[in-house]
């Protein structure tokens, strides 16, 4: 047993920096699931670089990820570490600039040689110069340790040996903050199983990391973070994409119907794949296409075959895929269309997390072309954003846009598993007969004769006797579905087509406002992922004393009904965006109100701290117009 001091904490944030090759994104994950398993909430923020791998030691090849742990509830991955651990100079210096005052800094210095201090600029090593005195530096020979303890495993040479430094790292963590680590243990024999010299390495690595802790000196004290309160039910760790690859098949199997994938791999969305791809067994196919427009052609014509068409994309893969949502709009079949979003524009931030592609989804397409937009405000979120899109494509016939981003798709949290009785139902009917009958008094199949409430048009299977109907994007005749070029027609169908998409509004929640006083003048206005961030920043202003309310936008076309009451209700409404105002560029349009856009596209999330700084100087700015009208 322990004779060190433990104490206890009630939040850390722990960043994990090295090369590309050093399995930091390995080891943070690792990290994040025993927290997870502890009953902790968190948040993570994995960043790492585009290039498959640039060149070792360098700046660009640095990979980090963050994860902000706590006993009580977490909004964001935190704004700036408690500890940053790093592996070699490189990583030191691409995240020394983030680190406050007192901050520690657990460094590996084996790296820390003359060749690898010059790739970074360092003339002298920082470790010796004084220029750390600042933060609480725990220097660590990591490498030479862990290769220490693998010295009896002589089939190993020593460069394989080297590759466990980051389980030493995870081990010695893993004590640091009293984590367990029995699960990282059966993650390594499950992954090594058929490699048992490399499944013993890593678990000596391991222990090894754990031992140093509890023997070394220069950690007098260790840490404890209680579990969170949380709402009673099964939780599991869960990533944005996983949470809507998760959301998809669960609203496939509640609507009844069989669902296909159709993609193309890209930078941030690919992991929807490779999720969906091991789902067979639950009536999920999946087709890897080779470029974007086959993958979307695909997934369209699983909607015109009675399955649910769904394919995954990024920004530039968006504008790839417009010509086909154009055909699936005039088609009028369901027909979801996940982008998860990154910094751009061409090839831009291929790693890096942006929301820049809203005016993209809205009107990315030639002609009046409307769909419904929505967007996911949290990690678990991805899983009901992706039952409500499906809801809206099958109900309406219509493309969904379902706006992720990188930071939520790589990005982690707990998430309580829902039971089958809390999904929506999902009732979807295919036409099977007749709806009509011609000049002659013989049954015929109208196509585009629409329900009265929802606007949609029957969905008929091919092959359905007497169903048979054309399909194409040339304009479509009201009613019978004939090619049309008559321009009253075209008006008409433009219209409806654009009625079904603004009908969608009467069946989603009004726009809800957190406003505890009931008496605040400022509203902070966000949508998609800027969720964390704004609440994090709220909460602060609010320990400040200031009164502040806050809504989110989850449903971006059409808005809530609400909108433009709740947008008037307020004196100074502040909308932050990953982009440069596109929100707030539609809200003036659309309501007349003055929006103060707040933006950033750094391809980072926003710190809580500067929209807290954001909104405080808002707050005094209606307070001091106040006291002006009242001297007046």
């Amino acid at each position: 047993m322990s004779t060190k001091l433990v104490q206890k904490l009630d939040r850390v944030v722990i960043r994990f920096a090295g090369d590309s090759g050093d399995g930091m994104q390995l080891t943070g994950d690792r990290f994040t699931s025993e927290t997870a398993l502890l009953g902790n909430d968190l948040s993570t923020l994995p960043n790492f670089p585009a290039e498959i791998r640039a060149p070792q030691g360098t700046l660009p090849g640095v990979s980090s990820f963050q994860l902000h742990f706590a006993d009580h509830d977490v909004l964001t991955p935190g704004d700036a570490p408690d500890v940053l651990v790093a592996m070699n100079p490189a990583a030191l210096r691409a995240n020394l600039g983030d680190l406050p005052r007192g901050a520690s800094i657990i460094v590996n210095t084996d790296e820390f040689t003359k060749r690898n201090l010059s790739k970074v600029g360092y003339a002298v090593s920082p470790l010796d110069d004084g220029s750390l005195e600042a933060w609480h530096v725990h220097p660590v020979a990591i490498t030479s340790i862990a290769v220490e303890a693998l010295s009896s495993f002589t089939d190993l040479t020593r460069k394989e040996k080297e590759r466990a430094k980051n389980m030493f790292a995870l081990g010695l963590l893993s004590w640091l903050y009293t984590r367990p680590t029995e699960g990282t243990e059966s993650f390594l024999k499950s992954k090594f199983a058929d490699r048992p010299d490399i499944l013993e390495a890593n678990l000596a690595a391991l222990r090894a990391g754990y031992n140093y802790g509890e023997t070394t000196e220069d950690f007098a004290v260790s840490y404890e973070v209680a579990p969170a309160v949380m709402r009673e039910g099964t939780y599991r760790n869960v990533t944005g994409n996983v949470a809507l690859s998760l959301g998809l098949v669960a609203a496939a199997h509640r609507a009844g119907l069989p669902l296909f994938l159709g993609s193309y791999p890209i930078t941030p969305a690919s992991d929807i794949l490779h999720t969906l791809a091991g789902l067979k067994r639950y009536g999920v196919a999946t087709m890897q296409a080779e470029d974007e427009i086959a993958g979307v052609g695909a997934a369209l014509g699983a909607s015109f075959g009675g399955a649910l068409g769904v394919t995954t994309t990024s920004g530039p893969g968006l504008a790839l895929k417009a010509e086909t949502v154009g055909l699936a709009v005039s088609l009028e079949l369901p027909l979801v269309i996940c982008d998860i979003q990154r910094g751009g524009p061409s090839t831009g931030l291929p790693t890096k997390t942006e929301q820049a592609d809203l005016l993209q989804a809205l009107f990315g397409r030639n002609g009046e072309s409307p769909v419904a937009v929505i967007a996911p405000s949290t990690p678990s979120d991805c899983f009901d954003i992706a039952v409500e899109a499906v809801r809206i494509a099958t109900t309406y016939r219509t493309p969904v846009i379902v706006l992720s981003d990188g930071y939520l798709a790589n990005g982690s949290e707990p998430w309580r598993l829902p039971r089958t009785a809390e999904l929506p139902d999902i009732a979807v009917e295919f036409a099977t007969e007749p709806n009509a009958v011609d000049a002659k008094g013989e049954p015929v199949f109208h196509p585009y004769l629409r329900d009265p409430e929802t606007l949609a048009r029957p969905w008929a299977v091919p092959g359905t006797p007497g169903l048979e109907h054309r399909v194409g994007g040339i304009e479509k005749a009201d009613v019978t579905g004939n090619i049309s070029y008559d321009p009253d027609n075209h008006d008409h169908m433009t219209r409806l087509r654009q009625a079904k998409i603004d009908g969608i509004a009467d069946t989603i929640a009004p726009l809800a406002v957190d406003d505890p006083s009931g008496d605040a003048e400022v509203l902070v206005l966000g949508w998609g992922s800027t969720y964390g961030p704004i609440a994090a920043a709220v909460r602060q202003a609010r320990a400040r004393g200031e009164r502040v309310a806050q809504a989110h936008l989850r449903h971006l076309n059409p808005f809530p009904v609400n909108t433009g009451e709740v947008l008037r209700g307020y004196q100074r409404v502040i909308v932050p965006e990953m982009n440069l105002g596109q929100l707030s560029l539609l809200l003036r349009a659309k309501y007349l109100v003055d929006i103060e856009s707040h933006t950033s596209v750094r391809g980072l999330p926003f710190q809580a701290s500067d929209l807290a700084d954001v909104i405080a100087a808002a707050v005094a700015s209606v307070s001091d117009a106040s006291v002006k009208e009242t001297a007046q």
